[in-house]
């Protein structure tokens, strides 16, 4: 009879706490909505949090760190997924902890998951954060075979952001990567390739009179060029 009893509690318990928990998910179903509905990003994370607490997913913790990353809380959208490469890993994923690792000023890191975007589903825009990152770690080749692919690839309508300036702005994807193939060339020789870079900065230049950067990367260069003049 005790046993019968213990068994009772235990089965009324449970079926009650599946209850609770299942309106609890309910609940913070609909609260994740109407945070999305008003536009209250923290909101939205909080309800996702709960849920992934009370129903875990990969896809919820996915999600979540995509909102971390798009709010530019890169530490918090690692914390969530982490930072290494997994076979499973969505593409949501790779893209979180490529970006995030990137923002977070590392590019080793972010190289990796790039580099799994890029075979995932090559494109110009992902080749150019390869190309970018490549130069940043001094692989000039690697550099060179995304710039490349690139130049061959863009469309007109595809556009880069820049910004140096207070104000951002945006040119053509094939001139970003004009600019890439000027750094390229004058990171393999900085004392005889400065020439060469500059005709590249010059051309693109023309197509695109408001790439700031340019005018910029154009000045130091020459500079660079008049000091080694001096020296010799």
């Amino acid at each position: 009879m005790r046993q019968l009893i213990t068994t009772l509690v235990f089965v009324i318990t449970y079926q009650i706490g599946a209850q609770s928990n299942t309106d609890l998910i309910k609940h913070f179903e609909a609260y994740s909505k109407q945070m999305r509905l008003q536009g209250d990003v923290q909101g939205t994370i909080n309800a996702m949090t709960h849920l992934n607490i009370l129903q875990p997913s990969e896809a919820r913790k996915d999600t979540l760190a995509y909102v971390y990353m798009s709010e530019g809380r890169h530490m918090e959208a690692l914390n969530t997924i982490g930072i290494d490469k997994k076979i499973d890993d969505t593409d949501i994923a790779i893209q979180v902890k490529a970006m995030s690792l990137k923002a977070l000023k590392q590019p080793e890191r972010a190289l990796v998951h790039f580099d799994e975007m890029f075979k995932r589903n090559p494109n110009p825009t992902v080749a150019y954060e390869l190309a970018e990152l490549n130069l940043q770690l001094s692989k000039l080749e690697d550099a060179l075979v995304h710039i490349n692919y690139g130049l061959e690839n863009s469309k007109p309508d595809m556009k880069r952001a820049f910004y140096e300036r207070q104000t951002p702005y945006q040119v053509g994807l094939k001139s970003a990567f004009n600019y890439l193939k000027a750094l390229q060339l004058y990171q393999k020789d900085p004392k005889k390739n400065i020439d060469a870079a500059v005709d590249i900065l010059d051309a693109t230049l023309k197509e695109e009179p408001s790439f700031n950067i340019i005018q910029l990367t154009k000045t130091e260069l020459l500079r660079q060029k008049q000091a080694q003049q001096t020296k010799e």
